[in-house]
This record gives structure tokens, sequence and C-alpha cells, in this order.
């Protein structure tokens, strides 16, 4: 294989490494041991091959300290198989628990079945200038992350408890729509998020009680909730305790499973859908 081929292989990667993040083409140049202007040139191959193919966008930064950025374009026949997978896992009647809850948590930590579903999400939810994910501990950290990485944001997370380890906390003692039960929520007075506009990501949603004290706790840091995105919502209640919920998939509590209109819209599948 030629030089260029093998470097034009290395600079792809590097580009689409890290989505949403900024590249200086100093250390992309130095990197890969070429010059400046040789990098422009591999640079502009790489964009186009990556924009033909319908893969992702390359944003050039111009200017003394220029960069790049690298925005992926959803990978529509993967997401739509991914809802299809998740709706015909979450229709079988082994998944109901006795409190009126679905097992997810194989799904939730299968990387092949939750990334797909955080990209849709993901990218309604650019554009908000958020600077972190927030989630609660535990069910919500895979599909946050998987959020997180198509954003290029950092994660921050909720105990359920307060932790030694982690200094003073404030918590809050809220009433869990779903179980109407007295439960806890605490963050570090040192997170990072005091002040910052943030996304709260969820796996499930009920009433939406504990998205709404999530919004309450952050305010105590200055921080302030621009969007919050759950993997499956409920049909009721309606409507719920915190405005502004985009859900990936919604269920009517019983059996039915589906993608929720605006995921159907987005990925062409029919309504109602049938897994396939």
């Amino acid at each position: 294989m030629r030089e260029r081929e093998r470097r034009l292989i290395a600079l792809t990667r590097l580009v689409t490494a890290r989505p949403g993040a900024d590249e200086a083409l100093s250390f992309l140049a130095a990197r890969l041991k070429v010059a400046k202007s040789t990098l422009s040139e591999d640079l502009a191959e790489v964009k186009d091959a990556l924009h033909e193919a319908e893969l992702g966008v390359v944003e050039t930064q111009v200017g003394p300290g220029g960069g790049i950025r690298f925005h992926p374009t959803l990978d529509e026949k993967t997401a739509r198989a991914a809802v299809r997978g998740w709706c015909e896992a979450l229709s079988d009647v082994r998944r109901l628990t006795g409190d009126g809850f679905l097992y997810m948590t194989d799904l939730l930590f299968d990387p092949h079945a939750v990334d797909p579903l955080g990209a849709v999400l993901a990218e309604r939810l650019e554009g908000r200038e958020a600077k972190f994910v927030v989630t609660v501990e535990t069910k919500g950290i895979p599909l946050a992350l998987a959020v997180a990485r198509e954003l290029s944001l950092p994660v921050v997370l909720l105990r359920r408890d307060n932790r030694l380890s982690e200094g003073p906390s404030l918590s809050i003692n809220y009433l869990s729509g779903s179980s109407h039960r007295i439960q806890s929520m605490s963050i570090a007075q040192r997170s990072p998020v005091r002040g910052a506009p943030v996304v709260f990501v969820d796996d499930f949603m009920k009433a939406g009680g504990t998205a709404r004290a999530a919004a309450d706790l952050l305010s105590e840091l200055g921080a302030r909730v621009v969007g919050v995105g759950v993997l499956v919502a409920t049909r009721k209640p309606d409507p719920k305790l915190i405005d502004g919920i985009l859900s990936a998939l919604t269920w009517d509590g019983e059996g039915s499973i589906a993608p929720t209109a605006w995921v159907a819209e987005r990925l062409g599948l029919e309504m109602p859908m049938t897994a396939k």
C-alpha cells in the first residue's frame, strides 16, 4: 500500500474518532508527521469521501489556530434495525415486572442495542448549547454515555445517596411519580455543572418525577436543563411532571411498544410498526 493511502486511512480514523470535538491542524500534522500543506490536501480527500458516502460532515476552521470538527450522519439503517429490535424484545410479556415496569437491563448494557438509540436522541438534542449530559445512577448510564459520545460532552452522575468519597453534597428528597415512594438524589457540590446548561438523559419515564427532581437539584447549583431525553416513556400519565421530553419509544403499560412519532418520521418507519 502506498504511503499516502496509509496516511489517508490513519487521518480518517483521527478525524472521526471524536465526533463534535475540535481537532487542531497542528496536532494532526504532528501526529501524521506531515506538513500542514500536505495535511490540507489529505483532509480535502477525507472530507469529500465522508460526504459522498453520507457518513458525516467535516467542518474546517480557518485561522492561526485552525482545526476541524467532524459531525457524523445518523446511520439510519442501523437505527431502524435497533428500534425494531427494541420493540420486538420489549413486547415479550416475560419482560413485564410485578411493579409495572419493563426489564431492560440486558439491552441497556449492550452497546449494539443502546448506541443507535443514543445517536437518534443526540441528533435531536444537538444545538441546545448544553455543556454536560446528566443522568441518575445506574441504568441511565449507558444511554447517557451514548448520547454524550455523539455530542462530545462529559457525563455528570447524580447519586441515589451521598458518597463520602465525593465530599460535600447537595441532596433532594422527592416523591417518585411511578413508584409513589419517597426517594433521594444527590450531587457533589464541586460538580462542574455549576451554572451550566445541561441535558438530562434516563432510560425510563413514567410520570417524570425523577427528571423533575433532577432539574430542581441541578438548579441549586445554577445549572439549567435545556433538554430531556429518555429511551422509553409510558403513554400515561400525560402530561408528565416535566416539559419538553424527547422519548425514543413509547409504552402503553401492557404489551404495546412502538417508536414515538418523531422517531418514526425521522427513520421512515411505518406506523403501526411491526418488528422485522
